[in-house]
């Protein structure tokens, strides 16, 4: 297949080069044409509304890449329609490490992992933009009010939704939820961890990256 005709598929040229070169192109070939789409299905959007976590990934405008954890209530992913989701940013500890990624490049991927229930995965690829509270909530009036008492967005993730591809259950395990409740928003520094991997007292030597 020539490098020209590799455009019109789901996924990266280099993945597409790799699949003719160890001779997966037509399993390949069989997923995306299955199971990849430009949307979110009526599935995948109650698949989202169900979850309470989800992987972030992110780069920036060299390529740089940054993968964070995002977790709520149910549906705190909100998914406005089948082209875009969006999901809530609160204070955090002021690295901004994602977004300040977004900032120089929008691509991100996420995945939605259900351990608990349905034991599959969701891969959502997209275009993302950051949008204060205010402005979200005047575009899309329909967003939750926070369920968190005294809590508030500071800002939004908006995602126009790429891709969207299931990620099977071959290798997730299913796992049992601790009853211990959760503390939401809290700004104890024990709660949040603290210094659990000891970095704090760990001599640090910042070299320059070339």
């Amino acid at each position: 297949m020539e490098r020209s005709q590799l455009v019109h598929l789901p996924g990266s040229a280099g993945e597409h080069v790799l699949q003719q070169q160890y001779g997966t192109t037509e399993r390949a070939e069989r997923f995306y044409e299955q199971q990849v789409l430009d949307h979110l299905n009526q599935r995948m959007r109650e698949f989202i509304g169900r979850q309470e976590m989800m992987f972030v990934a992110t780069a920036d405008a060299r390529g740089e890449c940054d993968n964070t954890f995002r977790a709520g209530p149910p549906g705190f992913v909100y998914v406005i329609n089948e082209r875009w989701l969006a999901w809530p940013e609160y204070r955090g500890n002021g690295v901004m490490a994602s977004l300040g990624n977004i900032s120089e490049n929008p691509h991100v991927g996420l995945i939605f992992v259900d351990f608990f229930r349905d034991v599959i995965g969701l891969h959502v690829n997209g275009a993302a933009k950051i949008v204060e509270d205010d402005e979200m909530r005047l575009d899309v009036p329909q967003l939750p009010v926070d369920p968190v008492p005294g809590r508030r967005a500071e800002r939004w993730v908006a995602v126009r939704v790429e891709e969207a591809y299931i990620h099977c259950a071959k290798h997730i395990p299913r796992l049992h939820r601790n009853p211990q409740g959760r503390a939401w928003g809290t700004d104890d520094a024990k709660r949040k961890g603290g210094d659990f991997f000891g970095a704090r007292a760990t001599p640090q030597s910042r070299v320059p990256l070339d």
